[in-house]
């Protein structure tokens, strides 16, 4: 038996990295656990939806595909998002919108589309994916951190609009993780072990920040178990956004 006996759960960006751990630790804690993501299919004992969060149709089909399979819908882990690198000059407009219609309009989308169906459920959660990069400044991210900025105080909101209705509104901040969006990062740098080197020092504790570890968060801020838990954000980021060790 499970924490999560009798949830269910849909997981947006969860074919890989922290949105498929994210699927994993729900799943074996008990609930049923639907993946919304671009790719047609993926690993893990999950129902596959493909959607891209920028398509509204889409999306709203995928959500209701997902509940209708799942039977209704208890926890929505808005975990969809791309990346972004470069100070303030280094995008074009073109890039700012798309990144910004991924990381947020995504968020709002899929959550609009999800809300129908988490209003029937007395147990209703939504964990969005942040960032550190959202209460810290971090050197060329600007455009990320834009996106992640907005992430974090719509967290807030959502969490003041839905709080009445018995819906749970929560953010996890990861710090730097050991993601294939990272690890892509890490392939384009000039020196790529002196670029992980680098990331990994920044983070007090030493090292990248695993999917597991984040995924452990996030099943937590869902779980029935933080009820009295919401319009807040928890920080999985070996102590970088408030640490600052000699």
């Amino acid at each position: 038996m499970g924490g999560f006996d009798g949830i269910r759960a849909l997981v947006t960006g969860g074919a890989s990295g922290i949105g498929l751990a994210a699927a994993r630790r729900l799943a074996r804690e008990g609930a049923t656990v639907a993946v919304l993501d671009r790719a047609r299919q993926g690993t893990g004992d999950f129902r596959y939806v493909r959607a891209d969060v920028t398509d509204d149709a889409g999306v709203r089909a995928a959500v209701e595909e997902a509940a209708g399979a799942l039977g209704g819908l208890d926890v929505l882990v808005n975990n969809a998002g791309i990346g972004a690198r470069g100070g303030i000059e280094a995008n074009d407009d073109a890039e700012w919108h798309r990144v910004l219609d991924v990381n947020v309009l995504g968020l709002v989308r899929v959550t609009r589309a999800a809300l129908p169906a988490l209003r029937r459920s007395p147990t209703a959660a939504i964990v969005n994916t942040c960032s550190i990069a959202a209460t810290a400044g971090l050197p060329a991210r600007a455009l990320y951190s834009a996106s992640k900025g907005a992430v974090l105080s719509l967290t807030l909101a959502m969490a003041a609009d839905l709080i009445a209705e018995g819906i749970r509104v929560n953010a996890v901040n990861p710090g730097t993780a050991d993601t294939p969006w990272v690890a892509r990062l890490l392939d384009a740098a000039d020196d790529p072990t002196a670029e992980r080197t680098a990331l990994e020092a920044r983070q007090p504790h030493g090292r990248l920040v695993s999917a597991e570890e984040v995924a452990d968060a996030i099943a937590y801020l869902a779980s029935p178990a933080a009820g009295s838990t919401t319009g807040t954000w928890l920080a999985v980021d070996g102590g970088m956004a408030g640490l600052r060790p000699r």
